[in-house]
């Protein structure tokens, strides 16, 4: 009787046309990593964020979200690497890039939603002719000028044409001609002001952001499939979560695809995770606090982020025979602002 072994060898070699290793699991896959460029976070997700995968920060306002992406921008293009910032809301201040160390002639800033207003035409100067500024002839008449002919030939046949105009001859209408009737006059009803307090109130409607998203959406895939970057950073951080919700999983499908064979993270900014299974690692931003380190002068946020998913980690080949300590999930870093300086 042929032994387990054997059955799977022979299943294999019958399906290794069609499917390789049909009865083997795949080896998980290690990805390298690129420094974010804040120490505590690089030992918590073990060197890094991974590259060929989509890393989502969610959190709320003020949760540190922008300042890490910064943080792991600057990294990348100080050590020479092309960076892309597609921004949704058009809220990436320049200047704070700058600020954070990143090298703004290798980022790409894509801004969404900004409608470019057409130059202003030239000014054409005015000028008249200078017939208009030359004093005219005076007209010869009787009296010397400016007054025409002589009056008598002014009032000449003045009296048939009245006299045609008041015969009643020419102003009856004849029977045999038909006659046209007039449209009645319609009665014009006063129209009755309503009061400003009883007038209805028309509800302003908020500036829809689907447009933006989409075209967000469309140079992120764009930006992908093209290549050559090393960082794609799509922000939605301002955009509700019902908002990110709406994209379709197969746009997320599609986006970790071409990062894996591209090579480049991609960095979803949000306030509520959306890119479920697509994401390889997801990052939950708390509520920042604010640190008192001066009384009168703002010097920065403390910030604490926690791995809440992770599909690439290292597994050990030696199982240990006891437990291992849980690993901790969560990590604290400061981020401070550009005036106050490394303390």
């Amino acid at each position: 009787m042929a032994t387990a072994a054997t059955i799977r060898r022979q299943i294999e070699s019958a399906l290794a046309d069609r499917i390789p290793a049909a009865l083997t699991p795949q080896p998980r896959t290690v990805r390298p990593r690129w420094p974010t460029g804040v120490v505590a976070v690089d030992e918590l997700l073990g060197g890094g964020l991974p590259v060929g995968a989509i890393t989502e920060m969610a959190g709320p306002e003020c949760s540190g979200r922008t300042s890490l992406a910064l943080a792991f921008v600057a990294a990348c293009t100080s050590a020479g690497r092309v960076c892309a910032w597609v921004d949704v809301s058009d809220s990436l201040s320049p200047e704070a890039a700058a600020a954070a160390g990143i090298r703004l002639d290798r980022l790409l800033w894509v801004r969404c939603g900004v409608i470019q207003q057409a130059a202003p035409a030239p000014r054409r100067a005015f000028h008249l002719p200078a017939q208009y500024f030359a004093p005219t002839a005076p007209i010869k008449g009787l009296h010397g000028g400016g007054c025409g002919g002589h009056p008598r030939t002014e009032v000449k046949g003045l009296a048939g044409a009245v006299g045609a105009l008041l015969d009643p001859a020419a102003i009856a209408p004849r029977c045999a001609e038909p006659q046209r009737r007039g449209k009645p006059m319609r009665e014009e009803v006063p129209r009755v002001a309503i009061p400003p307090a009883e007038a209805p109130r028309r509800r302003s409607q908020p500036r829809k952001p689907w447009p933006r998203m989409e075209q967000a959406l469309r140079a992120t895939d764009l930006l992908l499939q093209t290549g050559g970057f090393a960082v794609v950073v799509l922000d939605m951080a301002s955009l509700a979560p019902e908002v990110a919700l709406r994209v379709p999983l197969a746009t997320w499908f599609r986006y970790r695809a071409a990062a894996e064979r591209t090579q480049a993270s991609v960095l979803l900014l949000t306030q509520a995770a959306c890119a479920k299974s697509s994401a390889g690692l997801v990052l939950r931003m708390r509520q920042a606090a604010e640190m008192n380190e001066e009384s009168t002068v703002f010097t920065g946020l403390s910030c604490r982020v926690e791995a809440i998913r992770e599909r690439f980690q290292t597994i050990a080949k030696v199982v240990p025979l006891r437990k291992p300590p849980a690993r901790e999930s969560g990590a604290d870093w400061q981020a401070r602002s550009a005036w106050a300086g490394v303390r």
